[in-house]
């Protein structure tokens, strides 16, 4: 289930710095690919996409403003020269907020969370039908961040980040989620490889 409107704010500052895992994590889980066949090495400009991805998915300008700043330094610590007219790259970005179902681990245990319940073919002995500790469930939100960066002249994708974490309900109240989207866009950008020449 998508969640949009009321929870905009929300995924300015929670989604990209959120936990990866139940589990207390600084980082939320990043992964990246690029066009193997592009020649990184040619590009020294760029600018951004507008719309932007968070304009069209209708969060509030000050989202899109957030992630712009943040993605440009990003950019410029790698050489980039930001351009209004004919860039070599454009950037976009986006993101998404949806409920989830999720397992702790104990719920993948088919005979409780020790061993020694095990014998050597079949259990020894099995737990009843309700025991809890097979069958932990928790609802929560996930946030996804994608950024994109794209060759302008070719209109072709040459690069994804994709961020994604759990949004825990402290971080919902933050009054200016720059910051906390800054280091998420941070952490997506660590996986960019290229530097301008």
């Amino acid at each position: 289930m998508k969640i949009r409107q009321s929870l905009a704010v929300a995924f300015l500052t929670a989604v990209f710095v959120a936990a990866y895992s139940v589990a207390a994590s600084a980082k939320p889980h990043v992964k990246a690919d690029y066009d193997h066949s592009t020649n990184f090495a040619s590009y020294k400009t760029f600018g951004f996409v507008s719309p932007a991805g968070t304009e069209v998915d209708g969060y509030p300008a000050a989202i899109t403003d957030a992630f712009r700043n943040a993605s440009r330094s990003e950019m410029e610590k790698r050489g980039y020269r930001y351009v209004e007219t004919s860039p070599d790259l454009l950037v976009n970005f986006s993101g998404l907020l949806q409920k989830k179902t999720g397992h702790d681990t104990l719920d993948k245990q088919e005979v409780g969370y020790y061993g020694y319940r095990q014998g050597e073919r079949v259990p020894i002995y099995k737990t009843w039908s309700t025991y809890t500790y097979d069958k932990g469930t928790k609802e929560y939100v996930e946030g996804t961040l994608n950024i994109e960066i794209i060759d302008a002249k070719a209109k072709q994708l040459v690069w994804e980040g994709v961020a994604i974490g759990e949004v825990r309900s402290k971080t919902l109240k933050a009054e200016d989620p720059s910051p906390q989207i800054a280091k998420a866009v941070g952490h997506v950008f660590e996986k960019y490889p290229f530097k301008a020449k």
